[in-house]
């Protein structure tokens, strides 16, 4: 195979697979902020950003740590705190005046009731507007973490099994069956939260 001595180098973020350009083109085209969300194992980070040439401006901005200043007790990198996460950064975005975005999950994969798809949920149930098809976010049972309830309930018949998925929530004494009252209460004072001001 003959090779050409002239050799186009890609763009550095392209190479290292941070941005599909071809992706990010789309969503700028719409002209509208986008709801910017980025998950790890334990964490979910989102935020608002318009474009500027010179970098993107971020409006607001939330990350899953700040769900335990409202009480949260388990765990941050799950459908329901990616939830809670989605619904704080709509009422913050409501504040700011934002109510259009369009959804940025970057290199992330599109995958049907994930945690993505979660936070995209709570911003809706928070009152932004955002173009999407409702079969792609989680089920209510999902997003109120009825299923890590029940499925806790069911690993309660052995001991060495249930120390061994929330080996952690039992040394720190959070009774996994909670999990559904502890959603509503960090729920509710969220809304107290933005209510007063």
């Amino acid at each position: 195979m003959k090779r050409n001595r002239i050799y186009t180098l890609g763009f550095r973020r392209k190479r290292n697979n941070l941005t599909n350009y071809r992706k990010r083109v789309k969503v700028l085209s719409s002209k509208r902020p986008r709801l910017v969300v980025r998950r790890s194992l334990k964490n979910i980070q989102a935020s608002i950003a318009e474009y500027n040439k010179k970098g993107d401006i971020i409006k607001v901005a939330t990350h899953s740590q700040n769900l335990k200043k409202f009480g949260w007790d388990y765990g941050t990198g799950n459908i329901p705190a990616a939830y809670l996460v989605g619904y704080l950064l709509g009422k913050k975005a409501k504040s700011a005046r934002l109510d259009h975005v369009i959804l940025d999950i970057g290199m992330s994969k599109s995958v049907k009731g994930s945690r993505l798809y979660a936070v995209l949920a709570g911003a809706l149930d928070a009152g932004l507007s955002i173009p999407c098809s409702k079969e792609m976010l989680p089920s209510k049972e999902r997003v109120n973490g009825s299923h890590i309830a029940s499925y806790a309930q069911l690993l309660k018949k052995d001991d060495s099994s249930l120390r061994n998925q929330f080996g952690a929530f039992i040394k720190s004494k959070v009774d996994m069956s909670n999990i559904t009252k502890n959603f509503e209460q960090v729920k509710s004072s969220i809304d107290k939260d933005f209510s007063k001001g």
